[in-house]
């Protein structure tokens, strides 16, 4: 008789288990139509976590800390443990670290990067870990497109803008400027990932789309590089980009003063919309490919 109750009590409480994670799916196909952007409030640091509505989970960059597992674990399924790609836009400290972490923890399908040689003990974990990872492993360089689907209104890409070239196994002058650059697109909305470029590059880019090699760099979203420091964010480049909102990613009080009061100026002048992750926490923006609206 005991082991009968016993039978049946784990029979309840495995109905029980099911029916969560039922609950849990409904939950979280709630958008499945849509696209979800988020931008996380992840301390000085950038980290975006990217769902299509096929649920292909893409993260770009990590953050400088473990928080990344929190943020992750607000934004997927509990049972969830593999994310089908990631990039790393540049290896610094602040990009780098909490993709260190995420590898330890889930099963990653692809991984994108430069393969820039940066003198680092978290790099050489990043390397480390890379090698243990049965992921795909990728080099990035401009004209790369990576499609999830093409057929309207789910149609959806990211295209790679920058480098020009392939960095792999080079060593560069600025770090920062061997960032990804990489344009989301979305039915009839995009955006623009710019890492931590600095004016330099972004000119380049200007050149580059002048030329008719790239394509435009006209965007809805723009992730504002580095942080919204005053080496970024050219006047030139913010006006070709022309987004409908801005969007800077930075720690409260950070002791590089970012946002710096020139970049915001240049926002502003352009009448773009600024969020701010250390003001408005994690940036939520969703779009069912013809119109997007901001979830703070």
């Amino acid at each position: 008789m005991l082991l009968k109750s016993k039978k049946i009590a784990l029979c309840g409480l495995g109905l029980l288990v099911y029916l969560n994670i039922l609950a849990w799916q409904a939950v979280f196909d709630l958008n499945s139509q849509c696209l979800e952007v988020v931008f996380f409030d992840i301390g000085q640091g950038d980290a975006v976590f990217i769902k299509t509505p096929q649920k292909h989970q893409i993260l770009i960059d990590g953050g400088p800390s473990s928080e990344i597992l929190e943020k992750l674990g607000k934004e997927m399924p509990f049972w969830d443990r593999t994310i089908d790609l990631i990039i790393l836009t540049h290896p610094k400290y602040d990009h780098i670290v909490g993709l260190i972490e995420v590898l330890k923890r889930y099963k990653v399908e692809q991984i994108l990067w430069t393969g820039v040689v940066y003198d680092t003990s978290y790099y050489k974990k990043w390397q480390d870990l890379l090698k243990q990872e049965k992921a795909k492993i990728s080099i990035a360089h401009a004209g790369q497109r990576i499609t999830w689907s093409m057929a309207y209104p789910g149609s959806g890409w990211i295209e790679i803008l920058y480098p020009f070239d392939g960095l792999e196994g080079k060593r560069v002058k600025n770090i920062n400027n061997s960032s990804i650059v990489s344009r989301l697109v979305f039915g009839q909305n995009s955006f623009l990932f710019t890492g931590d470029i600095l004016k330099s590059v972004e000119r380049q880019l200007i050149l580059a789309e002048n030329s008719g090699k790239y394509v435009s760099l006209n965007s809805d979203v723009l992730k504002v590089a580095h942080h919204g420091s005053k080496t970024s964010s050219a006047e030139e480049f913010i006006e070709r980009v022309n987004p409908e909102i801005a969007v800077i990613q930075c720690g409260k009080n950070n002791k590089y003063g970012h946002p710096h009061q020139e970049t915001l100026a240049t926002l502003k002048k352009f009448d773009i919309k600024i969020l701010r992750t250390d003001r408005d926490g994690d940036i939520k923006i969703i779009s069912d490919g013809q119109v997007f609206s901001v979830k703070k």
